[in-house]
Formats: C-alpha cells, sequence, structure tokens
C-alpha cells in the first residue's frame, strides 16, 4: 500500500494481489553509461572539450531504488562536475601526460559521493580530449620544435664521434707508423752494423792473408806485380768521369811507380820488422834474401 516492504530474491516469489505491487527493479550486472562532452579549463586557463565513459555496478538495489530519484543520472551528472574540478588542477600538459591518474582520481571522487547511493563505480574512461584550433596549432608547433631540436642535437653528437673517431684513427696510424719506422732503423742499424761487422772481418781475413803471402819467398815480386796491375787499371779509367785531370810527369814510366809504392811499403813495414828482430833472438842471415836492386831489375824485365 506505497510502503516498502521487501526485496524480492532471484528464484520464485508469490506476491498478494492489489496489497502487493512491484516498485523499482534493479539490474546487478555492470552498468556502461556514456557521460556526454563538456567543456573545462585547465591550470593554464585552456579550455578543452572532453568526454569519458563510466562503468558502474548498483550494489544495494534498496538504496539504489530509494537512496536517489535517477541513479545513473546522479551518477552522470557526478561524473562531470569531477571530471571539470580534477582538471582544473592539471595544466595542459599533464592532462595528456596523466590520463591514467586522472582517471582514478574521478573514480575515487564519485565512490566516496555515491556510497549511500548504493552503486560503485568500478572505473572511468576519458575517450577524447578536443582543444581549440589555436593552441591545437601551438602544440604541433611546439612538438616540431622539440623534433628539430632532437634532430640538431642527435646531428652535433653524430658529428662529435666522428671527429673522436677520426682523430682516434689518426692518433693509432700515427703511433702505428712512428713504431713502424722506428722498427725499420733499428732493423737498418742492425743490418749496417752486420754489414760492416763482416767487411771488417773480410778486411782483417784479407790483411792476414797477404801478410802471409808476403812473409813468403818472393813475396815482394807478388806485391810489385799486383802493384802495377792496380796501376795500369787506374790509368785506364782517367778521363771517364771528368775532362780536368792532373798527372804526374813520369805517367808512362811503369817501373818508377812500382818503385816508389814498394818503397812506401817498405818505409811503413820497417818499424813493424824492427819491433819483431828485437822480441825475437837473432838468427843467420841468408845470403840468398833479394836485394831492392834485384826486385827492381826483376820488375823491369817482367814488365
Amino acid at each position: 500500500m506505497g510502503k516498502f516492504h521487501r526485496i524480492l530474491e532471484p528464484g520464485l516469489n508469490f506476491l498478494i494481489p492489489l496489497l502487493d505491487r512491484i516498485r523499482y527493479v534493479q539490474s546487478l550486472k555492470e552498468i556502461v553509461i556514456n557521460v556526454p562532452e563538456q567543456s573545462a579549463v585547465t591550470l593554464d586557463n585552456v579550455t578543452l572539450q572532453i568526454d569519458g565513459v563510466l562503468y558502474l555496478r548498483v550494489m544495494d538495489p534498496y538504496k539504489a531504488s530509494y537512496g536517489v530519484e535517477d541513479p545513473e543520472y546522479a551518477v552522470t551528472q557526478l561524473a562531470q562536475t569531477t571530471m571539470r574540478s580534477e582538471l582544473g588542477k592539471l595544466s595542459l600538459d599533464r592532462v595528456f601526460r596523466e590520463r591514467e591518474s586522472l582517471n582514478a582520481s574521478i573514480v575515487d571522487a564519485i565512490n566516496q559521493a555515491s556510497d549511500c547511493w548504493g552503486i560503485r563505480c568500478l572505473r572511468y574512461e576519458i575517450k577524447d580530449i578536443h582543444v581549440p584550433p589555436r593552441v591545437k596549432e601551438s602544440m604541433q608547433m611546439q612538438v616540431e620544435a622539440e623534433r628539430r631540436k632532437r634532430a640538431t642535437v642527435l646531428e652535433s653528437e653524430g658529428t662529435r664521434e666522428s671527429a673522436i673517431n677520426v682523430a682516434e684513427g689518426q692518433k693509432q696510424a700515427q703511433i702505428l707508423a712512428s713504431e713502424a719506422e722506428k722498427a725499420e732503423q733499428i732493423n737498418k742499424a742492425a743490418g749496417e752494423a752486420n754489414a760492416m761487422l763482416v767487411k771488417a772481418r773480410a778486411k782483417a781475413e784479407a790483411i792476414q792473408l797477404l801478410a802471409a803471402a808476403l812473409a813468403q819467398q818472393h813475396g815482394s815480386a807478388a806485391a810489385s806485380l799486383s802493384v802495377a796491375e792496380q796501376y795500369v787499371s787506374a790509368f785506364s779509367k782517367l778521363a771517364k768521369e771528368s775532362n780536368t785531370l792532373l798527372l804526374p810527369a813520369n805517367t808512362g814510366d811503369i817501373t818508377n811507380m812500382v818503385a816508389q809504392a814498394l818503397g812506401i811499403y817498405t818505409t811503413l813495414t820497417k818499424p813493424q820488422a824492427t819491433k819483431t828482430q828485437d822480441e825475437m833472438p837473432p838468427a843467420h842471415e841468408d845470403p840468398q834474401l833479394p836485394t831492392v836492386e834485384m826486385l827492381k831489375a826483376e820488375q823491369a824485365s817482367s814488365s
């Protein structure tokens, strides 16, 4: 008779005609409600057009029926006012970055107010955010400037890395070149030293052999013959490298030139021979040793 009596549970229920009547029917399923588009002003005074989707469920049918006249309309209005309030706390850039936190804040605010209505808001999702055309153009310019800045920074970093790599490569190349030059000089010096040692040893052996040959019988005659051959060979090479020559007066007298060379050799070897005679015991002179006059006669006859 116009007074709440009971809630009918699912299943079979009996009503008394003319006395009992079903006044409200509530669905306990999750309900989806579209929140109409509305305008909101951000913290930096930018007007936005924003809409969303609200997901809710009736938790207490009694409160949903007798606590509010139209629960869906009430929740929709509460979602709009809460969304305007939350948007007023954020700047435009934060609205786009913090959509998840904005949705969570709206859900918490709706649940606090709709608890006495027997309705629970499960989630709220922002669908579209529309900004004024001029603001949109400025945002696009800002994005383009940011991209150009990033491109410039990346290009400068690439140029710097390239210069560093080139400098490092040149440094390594110079180090390797200096090490190669150092090794080459060391090898060259070692080769020259070995060559000088070999030449010195060969020259020492040649001198020893020559000294041994001169110490034998008729060694002086062989030395005279060798000097004469070298004189003839040197004389044949005259006037090949230059047209100006200075020649002694007796150039054609080979015997005289050989005698002069032997005299120089005798003068150089006389101190060593004297030293050797002083060190060795005296011996009998050999009457058959050739004198200088006999050597000159032999050289004249051989020439």
